[in-house]
């Protein structure tokens, strides 16, 4: 299964950083925060990864061009032009990077990656954002709601988009943008997509969180995982300095990758309802 990483916005709450680098690849713990998502899913066993780069993107193709030499001890013969790796201790990834446009909308940087995906169910979330989600029981949960997309939902306060959750049972009954209120339970990202969803979207200018979503609410077709875990974006200055004071505390909560791995590294359908 593929993971799509939106990674081409421009990260102006973080002008700070991202006048220099791509939101994606600012760093926590000495790691880019796309590296820790990555982590995340490779943990369940996806390591096949698309990501949708837009600004500064060039520099997101560099990264990984220059991924293992960075993690490698080596030697470089410049009479000849050899370079031998001594320790190559490099994650089982396979990354396509794609050039969806500096201005395209999140919608919009999905449908042009349209083509690498095939015609299976994949994974999507952003690039500025950690969790402790089972990734495992979310797919498993997808298959078992038969919707053409999930979002997880977590509770968070304000300033991001807003579910409201039918009462009896996990469908979304709206969607609102950028809502200003506190305790709303939230689109945490994380979603699973069948490839037919994205007929819903238009073409660069369509936000995914908009249009698209709001159409799949209308079908009966968005389901909602509700997390209980741990989620954090990185959106500001202040979520850097808490993702940073929990990645030096020791034991960050969304460093799933260093529990025991999952008994199947492949995700698979369960019988039973996940409570």
């Amino acid at each position: 299964m593929k993971v799509v990483i939106l990674a081409g916005g421009y990260g102006t709450r973080l002008s700070e950083h991202t006048t220099v680098v791509p939101k994606p690849l600012v760093e926590i713990g000495g790691r880019p925060i796309l590296w820790h998502i990555m982590r995340i899913y490779s943990h369940y066993g996806l390591n096949d990864f698309v990501i949708c780069c837009g600004y500064k993107g060039d520099i997101i193709k560099d990264y990984f061009l220059n991924y293992r030499p960075h993690q490698a001890d080596f030697t470089i013969d410049l009479q000849n032009n050899r370079v031998e790796l001594h320790r190559n201790s490099t994650e089982p990834w396979k990354v396509t990077l794609v050039d969806t446009g500096e201005k395209s909308m999140t919608g919009g940087r999905l449908k042009r990656v349209r083509d690498f995906l095939g015609n299976s169910t994949f994974c999507m979330t952003y690039g500025d954002g950690v969790g402790d989600v089972n990734i495992r029981e979310l797919i498993n949960f997808h298959h078992q709601q038969g919707a053409l997309a999930t979002v997880t939902a977590v509770q968070q306060p304000g300033r991001f988009g807003a579910i409201n959750l039918s009462s009896d049972r996990p469908r979304a009954a709206h969607f609102r943008e950028k809502d200003a209120r506190d305790g709303q339970v939230i689109n945490g990202g994380f979603f699973v997509i069948e490839p037919e969803a994205l007929d819903m979207i238009d073409g660069d200018a369509t936000s995914w969180e908009s249009e698209p979503l709001a159409r799949l609410i209308d079908q009966d077709q968005l389901a909602v995982y509700r997390h209980h875990g741990y989620w954090q974006n990185m959106d500001t200055l202040r979520d850097k300095a808490v993702l940073q004071e929990q990645w030096d505390g020791g034991n960050p909560p969304w460093r799933v990758w260093d529990r025991p791995a999952p008994q199947n590294s492949q995700p698979a359908l369960v019988t039973s309802p996940i409570s």
